[in-house]
Parts: C-alpha cells; structure tokens; sequence
C-alpha cells in the first residue's frame, strides 16, 4: 500500500439514517492509494449506502468523508472518482448504446455542449478494449448480459481517468469468464496507482482480488487482509453464524476497529 500520507478515501464516524432505521453507525475507514479493497458484509449492512456516501450522493447525519483528503463534491467535480452501482439501480430500457454510456464518464471534459473530442472517443475505444467490449459498443446497453454490463460501467469509469473506483456487487450474477476478467482488470489497475473499493459477497474470490478486507455491519467490524478477515470466527462478527460448525450463534459487538483508523 502506498505510503502517502493523504489517503484515498478517509470515512470518520459516519453516521446515516433513513427515517428511524440506521444505516451507518460511527462508520470509519481509512484506505490508502494503489490497493484493492473488499468490503464484506449481509444484505443490508450498510456498504451501498457507505457508497453513496463516499460519492457524496447522499448527506450524512454525523461525522465526514474525505476523497483525497477533499469533499465528496470536489472528486466528483474534478472526475477523480468512479461509481458503478449495482444492477438495480440503473434503468436498462433507457435507449444507450454500450458505447453512449463509457462516453458519460467523459462528460466532465466535455463542458456544457457535451460535445466529443477526439480524446474523449480515445479514451471511450481504449475503456471498451480493456473490458473486451469493443464488438458490442454499438448494442443497447439493456441487452447486454449481466456481466457485459457491469464490465461497461467499469469502462465508464476507466474513460473517466478515475483515480478511485468503487464497485458496489460488480461479480453478482456474473460468469466465471467475466469475474476473472474484472478481478485481473482491478489488479492492474490498482497496480497503476489506482484505488479500487469492491463490495462482495464472493468469499472464496476475495483473496485473489483484495489486497486487504472490511468487514461491515454498519460500521467497520474488521480491517485487515483477506486471510484475516475470512476467519470463520471473524466472519461471524458481521453474520452471526459459526462458518464451521453452521451454528448460529450472537454477532460481536465490540469492533475490532479500521486497523488504520482506529
């Protein structure tokens, strides 16, 4: 991990609320640039919404959020972070070519007529080769499969020259083929300096494609390597389950903490 003293994303006791329910509870993280991180945790704990956060889509109650050590709005305005969101979230009958929607993350180059330059068609024809979906630019981005899909949302991101990506579920619903596609993708990229933050529920993939791993249940359970992290005793902390023995049993309440943070 890089040893700047300003890091990527920086999150200090973050807290969200919708209505009486509590996404986020003191939520803090700090990661650094140039690694893979894999956020781990059950259906509704609170990573989209750690997301969103991040992307300055949503105004937390407490606490901050700093993306290269500025606000949220100051990264998207200067395109230096990324979003793909997942599958739900996006309207898929909307009439987008594969190659329409890559041209979005260069809008922020474009200025008010949103007009393309040849760098931008550059950069969206480089973006779409790296994803290998150069023959299916032309399709309507509806009729992709699953994985062509999320693999054109990270293409968005690529052609934006975002420093920092986060994929929220970019392996559910995919193929083998695909997955190992986007996992040798985020490796090079987090070897070209890039920070990449995937939310997962692939377990037995983390290790090849995290550097290191939290572990979420509305705030940070755990941060450490994949190893660590995927103890089953660990792993109970967030699922409330014995991975071993498949006994249920109480989820930890005392946090382990950000190891950088805390």
């Amino acid at each position: 991990m890089s040893a700047s003293p300003v890091p990527a994303v920086q999150v200090t006791d973050l807290t969200v609320h919708y209505g009486d329910v509590r996404a986020l509870d003191r939520a803090t993280l700090r990661i650094g640039h140039g690694t893979v991180c894999g956020l781990v945790g059950m259906n509704g704990s609170g990573k989209s919404t750690l997301f969103k956060a991040v992307m300055g889509m949503i105004r937390p109650d407490e606490g901050t959020v700093l993306v290269d050590g500025a606000a949220p709005a100051r990264a998207r305005r200067a395109q230096t972070i990324g979003y793909v969101p997942q599958s739900e979230d996006v309207d898929w009958a909307f009439p987008l070519s594969v190659r329409d929607v890559v041209m979005t993350g260069r809008y922020g180059y474009q200025g008010f007529t949103r007009r393309p330059r040849p760098a931008d068609r550059e950069a969206v024809a480089h973006a779409l080769e790296r994803v290998e979906l150069t023959d299916l630019a032309d399709r309507q981005i509806g009729a992709l499969s699953g994985g062509q899909r999320k693999r054109a949302f990270v293409a968005r991101g690529l052609a934006q020259d975002a420093t920092i990506l986060l994929l929220d579920e970019p392996f559910a619903g995919v193929d083998k083929r695909t997955e190992a596609t986007l996992t040798t993708l985020l490796r090079e990229l987090a070897a070209d300096g890039r920070t990449v933050v995937v939310s997962t529920h692939d377990l037995h993939a983390l290790p090849d494609l995290a550097d290191e791993a939290v572990l979420f249940l509305h705030r940070v359970l755990l941060h450490d390597t994949p190893d660590v992290v995927l103890r089953p005793d660990n792993l109970a902390l967030a699922f409330g389950l014995d991975v071993l023995g498949g006994r249920s049993q109480q989820g930890g309440q005392g946090a382990r903490g950000d190891r950088e943070a805390s």
